[in-house]
């Protein structure tokens, strides 16, 4: 069974991170979280669960506004050959959230470590990141030094690249 936002929530407490959450509708889109947002400081994400010809899965965070270019990011990320979006069955697999609530806190689910975790350069020149707490049902804020710690807890590699365009 994935974790839950409260196993997270604990995760990142026994870390000794700090974070804040607001609740708000689902929300499915960059578009839906912008016109209901309000005023959250920080970088906001957009995030591509990805894999590659040779069945290697990527999670691509990148910022709200970014343009990425789908049929070159794989020399970026280090894919085997073009990378095309990861079926739903395997996004509740690996990180245990379904489409339209694609997250980096999602690689907590991923125990195996098959997720590749790639972070926005551009992104992670925020402060502050925000992202979904494994739910589209909420927004988590957290500082972008703890987002790195919080990757390489769960037993990932933050792998830091300007992947847009």
């Amino acid at each position: 069974m994935p974790k839950t936002e409260a196993e997270l929530f604990a995760f990142l407490a026994d870390l000794g991170i700090e974070v804040s959450t607001l609740r708000h509708p689902p929300l499915f889109t960059v578009a839906d979280s912008q016109a209901l947002r309000g005023e959250i400081a920080g970088g906001h994400t957009k995030n591509l669960f990805l894999k590659d010809k040779k069945d290697n899965f990527f999670l691509v965070s990148v910022g709200e506004e970014a343009v990425v270019d789908l049929k070159q990011i794989h020399h970026v990320i280090g894919a085997a050959g073009r990378v095309s979006f990861g079926k739903p069955e395997m996004l509740m697999e690996l990180l245990g959230v379904v489409p339209g609530a694609v997250t980096v806190f999602g690689v907590i689910n991923d125990t195996a470590g098959r997720v590749k975790v790639v972070l926005d350069q551009e992104l992670m020149d925020h402060a502050i990141i925000n992202a979904h707490p494994l739910t589209n049902e909420a927004t988590t804020s957290i500082a972008a030094a703890d987002l790195v710690k919080f990757v390489e807890a769960t037993g990932h590699d933050a792998v830091i690249l300007k992947v847009t365009a």
